[in-house]
């Protein structure tokens, strides 16, 4: 998790090229990152309250993760604007759990049927009924916006709903009891111990101290141009399809970026990428760079 968050945070100030958000990779890695936490969570609901529901303590921790959850709505409103949480990995927990509860005593089948159910939803539920804000918890429609975290009950619950599953087959199995002969001692196990004992304020505070680092970092200056690496890749690449060489058409396009850096035209190229007059001088500017021997030599320039 703090790595990923930390890769997240590196991308979103440009920091690194990998599009975290975006790319097939990194949506897997947050997938499996998410489904462990709720996995775990349904494993924990039933060890905790399989002989006997202790609401006292249930009610307490549905409270703590509620209230955590408005607060990492809260906080990202502040910083992202609207593509903050509305129903992220919290909210998730807060709602699966509820929805575990009503199986903690029933058959294991019964148990794996309704996960199944949940993690499939998706897939033959969907309809434009649920589109919109309103009916975003359930996973079943379109938005309409982004968001920097979403994990809708369908199809999250089910993986929760398979936590509790597994835990119900493991305490058949008397697994539970064989673990706990087995309790590992030492700094190793400690740290693990009180990682696991503190997963909620590690969880809270971890990304705000990584994100205010690097904002601090790129606040300094010490961030990469976005922009100008974005048209680095992107001259280069129209550049290639006109000149078949990757070196001269990297060198071709780093001329062209210091030549409106030097004539004091990048920011507002930057601003207003449509504007006739700046892009004239753009082209210009590759031009003379494209025809310049001190960079190709006078074979390569003159094609």
């Amino acid at each position: 998790m703090i790595i990923y968050h930390f890769s997240w945070d590196l991308s979103w100030f440009g920091f690194v090229s990998w599009q975290v958000a975006a790319e097939f990779g990194w949506r897997v890695f947050a997938g499996l990152i998410a489904g462990s936490f709720l996995f775990l969570s349904g494993a924990g609901i039933y060890l905790a309250h399989h002989e006997k529901i202790r609401w006292r303590g249930f009610w307490r921790r549905e409270l703590v993760i509620v209230a955590a959850a408005a607060g990492v709505s809260l906080v990202t409103y502040l910083a992202f604007g609207e593509t903050f949480v509305r129903f992220g990995i919290l909210h998730a927990i807060a709602v699966s759990s509820l929805i575990a509860l009503a199986f903690i005593r029933a058959p294991a089948s019964l148990t794996a049927l309704a996960a199944l159910v949940f993690a499939t939803a998706p897939l033959w539920a969907s309809s434009a009924v649920f589109d919109g804000p309103f009916w975003v918890w359930t996973g079943l429609g379109h938005p309409g916006y982004g968001s920097v975290d979403y994990v809708p009950v369908a199809p999250w619950t089910g993986v929760t709903l398979a936590g509790l599953c597994a835990a119900n087959l493991a305490q058949c199995a008397g697994l539970p009891g064989r673990l706990r002969l087995w309790a590992p001692s030492g700094r190793f196990a400690a740290t693990f111990r009180f990682l696991g004992q503190h997963s909620l304020p590690i969880y809270l505070i971890h990304q705000p101290i990584l994100f205010s680092l690097v904002w601090a970092i790129a606040a300094l200056g010490l961030a990469p141009d976005r922009a100008a690496s974005a048209f680095q890749e992107s001259c280069t690449v129209s550049c290639l399809a006109v000149q078949g060489e990757a070196a001269n058409c990297a060198a071709a396009c780093a001329c062209t970026l210091d030549g409106l850096k030097q004539d004091g035209l990048w920011e507002p190229l930057t601003g207003n990428p449509m504007d006739p007059d700046l892009r004239q001088h753009m082209n210009s500017r590759y031009a003379q760079c494209l025809a310049n021997p001190a960079l190709f030599g006078p074979e390569e320039s003159g094609k």
